[in-house]
């Protein structure tokens, strides 16, 4: 098995998070089948039940994700290996959210136009009437436990991992106690007759899948196309990758400093300036907490013209004496 560029005790990390993305897997399998048992004609149930089902696409990207980045090796085909597939399957799960985001407002916005009435039936079990809203009711709390604890479990792993992926995974799995309560009022909403709560609050669980498709479509693709490493949960710049700019630039004060983020890994390139005499390891550069050195894999020296050389080999040669 090849370096994936982790240090050992980060292998373990991962090593929980993919048993932990199976776990999610199987009980969002379970969610699928008991809301699609129940979906009637409700808006909310319909939207909810897309949801749930588009959860599944996180816990799989992630797990081929990390088959190839611990099983890949370099190839002709392939020199760099799969450092990135992490950041490709960051971006699918991206699109995914976002256009079916898109879709579900859509609809929703559309039932509230047309001022449609849905209906919630009753349905003989046992042979007794059983209104189906409560049987929804009942299918809308059990799809909120097993996301809450999995959310909770992936959130830690995700930040020592560094995996926007997985991390992208916890919050949605966080978040669906909202899509939980908007189902339950939605459901309740149409038991007192109230038409238009049914598609609300499908508007509001479109919103929500929406947002979180956004988010991480602009962070996806800034990675993609070699932007400044973005954080976490954001589509700002990482913390971890200003740092680092500001110790670069500090050091090689009249260099050009760019970064970029393959997976969870972080490329440095010095512009115009002369390497240092001294061989240095990436991690040499890393500021702060030497736990999170790993994440530099490779800081690269890009010299400057000839002309510009012999100008600056002084200076070089005055900064060296003074360290």
């Amino acid at each position: 098995m090849r370096d994936n560029g982790l240090p050992p005790e980060l292998n373990e990390s991962l090593n929980k998070a993919v048993r932990l993305e199976y776990w999610n897997i199987f009980w969002t399998l379970t969610i699928i089948v008991t809301m699609g048992l129940v979906l009637g004609q409700s808006e909310t149930m319909k939207t909810a039940w897309v949801e749930d089902t588009l959860g599944l696409v996180p816990p799989i990207m992630f797990l081929i994700a990390a088959h190839m980045e611990r099983r890949g090796t370099p190839s002709e085909r392939f020199p760099y290996g799969f450092d990135r597939v992490n950041g490709l399957g960051f971006f699918v799960a991206a699109v995914a959210l976002t256009a079916v985001g898109a879709l579900l407002l859509y609809n929703a916005a559309i039932a509230l136009a047309r001022a449609e009435h849905a209906t919630v039936g009753s349905i003989v079990i046992l042979g007794q009437d059983i209104w189906l809203g409560w049987l929804m009711i009942a299918a809308q709390l059990y799809a909120l436990v097993p996301p809450l604890i999995i959310g909770r479990k992936e959130l830690p792993l995700a930040e020592q991992l560094n995996d926007k992926l997985l991390h992208t995974d916890a919050l949605m799995n966080k978040a669906n106690w909202l899509t939980g309560a908007a189902g339950l009022a939605g459901v309740i909403g149409l038991g007192l007759g109230w038409w238009w709560a049914d598609s609300l609050a499908a508007a509001l669980i479109s919103l929500d899948v929406l947002n979180d498709g956004i988010k991480a479509l602009r962070s996806s693709t800034a990675e993609l196309v070699d932007g400044t490493p973005r954080a976490l949960s954001s589509a700002s710049l990482s913390e971890d990758a200003l740092r680092l700019r500001d110790r670069l630039r500090q050091e090689f004060p009249d260099a050009t400093v760019r970064l970029r983020e393959t997976g969870r890994l972080i490329r440095a390139e010095v512009h115009d300036t002369l390497p240092p005499a001294e061989v240095r390891h990436p991690r040499h550069y890393w500021p702060g907490d030497k736990k999170r050195a790993w994440r530099v894999a490779q800081v690269s020296f890009i010299p400057p013209t000839e002309a510009e050389q012999s100008r600056l080999i002084p200076k070089a040669t005055k900064q060296a004496a003074k360290r």
